[in-house]
């Protein structure tokens, strides 16, 4: 990561491109709607965007609920990936959730996809139970994976 990158709160004007980096990172992507709907129905979503010279190429959002955060969907453009932002956005989340006074931080991710998990471990992220058949593109098991955040 040479370049300097910039984290901040995402707003509406963001959808559209954070819309592209849904749309190139899951089989089933979230609508525009759905993103509009978080940013102005959904009292607990949080959304961070990741900036890299005026251009998002990542995002992550973040239910936050009295103590306990759920991370809904945490992505980066394919051409930035495996170059350490994943890692920065990641980072990024955990220390936002921390000061907004998070304990535990959750999340849902495919068995498959051992790249994330791994990515997840690295942060203290534990494997917990497995939800059957959660992705319906292809019935595929979801692994739940939390961390307590007093401990990081």
């Amino acid at each position: 990561m040479e370049k300097s990158i910039h984290f901040r709160l995402m707003t509406v004007n963001d959808i559209d491109q954070v819309y592209e980096i849904e749309v190139n990172s899951f089989t089933l992507p979230w609508s525009k709607e759905a993103f509009y709907n978080e940013m102005t129905k959904n009292e607990y979503a949080k959304y961070i965007v990741m900036e890299l010279d005026d251009k998002l190429i990542g995002y992550c959002g973040l239910w936050a609920i009295i103590d306990e955060g759920h991370i809904t969907n945490i992505a980066v453009l394919p051409d930035y990936r495996g170059k350490k932002y994943g890692e920065a956005l990641l980072d990024q989340v955990i220390k936002f959730s921390k000061a907004i006074g998070l304990k535990t931080l959750t999340l849902e991710v495919r068995v498959s996809n051992e790249i994330a998990q791994n990515l997840y471990k690295k942060f203290g992220f534990q494997a917990g139970r497995i939800r059957k058949n959660y992705y319906i593109d292809n019935n595929e098991d979801a692994l739940v994976m939390w961390v307590n955040l007093d401990e990081l």
